[in-house]
């Protein structure tokens, strides 16, 4: 890939995200996958297996300088639409940036910063793009996007330990007993199932403090979908006293269905 390319469309329509957006009015939804096409394509540079870490340093700095000298004219016209705040581009470029080399996040806070770079910084991107205008829309996007990026790691943790990579605190680990070793060659425990027990109790915090204004109840749908949706990855998790060494955790089409509707439903 060039630098500044974005990935087609067509790669990026299979997500939670994308079946969120499609509730959108067209040229919203039009906007709001332009934006994922963003994220997703500086996300991949960081992931992208037969791209050398310098290589990946290099095309993600690319991004960074590009959101401080002028984004390709697409973005660069959704950035000034929305009026959107530019620095929350690079913020999700440092984020994905900090997935190139092996990392390990030593407490909370930590995580939190991780987090609100990959995931907040989304949200409040998004919430521009969908006409929010209640300023407690800022709020809701970044706790929820905390909740979103726990539910994540969580359903991840097989996955990402697969690569080396383990998301949970350090602090965390240490104190329920749990060794990085045992995450990465994917032995589970009862201390294990305490963990994530403890850091999905950190994920339900975020999603009911993510209160969704009156105001922008309507606009904020793809938001609460999402919501729903994370949510019962979590449910099933929980039910499931967490299989995520073993498998990952997904929902089918029809639940996805029913999650959208229920959202879409407490709207009325």
């Amino acid at each position: 890939m060039k630098p500044l390319e974005l990935l087609p469309a067509s790669s990026a329509k299979s997500s939670n995200l994308a079946f969120a957006l499609r509730c959108l009015p067209r040229a919203r939804r039009s906007d709001a996958m332009l934006f994922y096409r963003f994220c997703h394509t500086v996300d991949d540079i960081a992931d992208q297996p037969g791209l050398a870490v310098g290589e990946k340093h290099k095309h993600l700095e690319a991004w960074l300088a590009a959101v401080e000298n002028g984004l390709p004219p697409d973005l660069e016209s959704l950035v000034v639409r929305h009026s959107i705040d530019r620095s929350l581009f690079a913020e999700i470029v440092k984020g994905c940036a900090s997935d190139i080399e092996t990392r390990r996040f030593q407490n909370l806070a930590d995580l939190e910063l991780y987090c609100w770079r990959v995931a907040c910084a989304v949200g409040l991107v998004s919430i521009k793009i969908f006409g929010c205008q209640d300023p407690q829309s800022e709020t809701y996007a970044v706790h929820l996007g905390h909740a979103l990026q726990l539910t994540n790691i969580l359903r991840d943790i097989g996955e990402d330990a697969g690569q080396g990579r383990v998301y949970l605190p350090q602090d965390d680990l240490a104190r329920f007993g749990v060794s990085e070793e045992e995450i990465l060659n994917r032995q589970d425990s009862a201390r294990f199932k305490a963990l994530m027990r403890h850091e999905a109790a950190q994920a339900r915090a975020r999603f009911a403090a993510a209160i969704p204004p009156r105001a922008d109840f309507n606009r904020l749908l793809p938001a609460r979908i999402m919501s729903a949706v994370y949510q019962k990855i979590l449910d099933r998790m929980e039910r499931g006293n967490f299989p995520v060494l073993q498998k990952r955790i997904s929902l089918s089409p029809h639940e996805k269905l029913t999650a959208t509707l229920g959202a879409f439903f407490r709207g009325f």
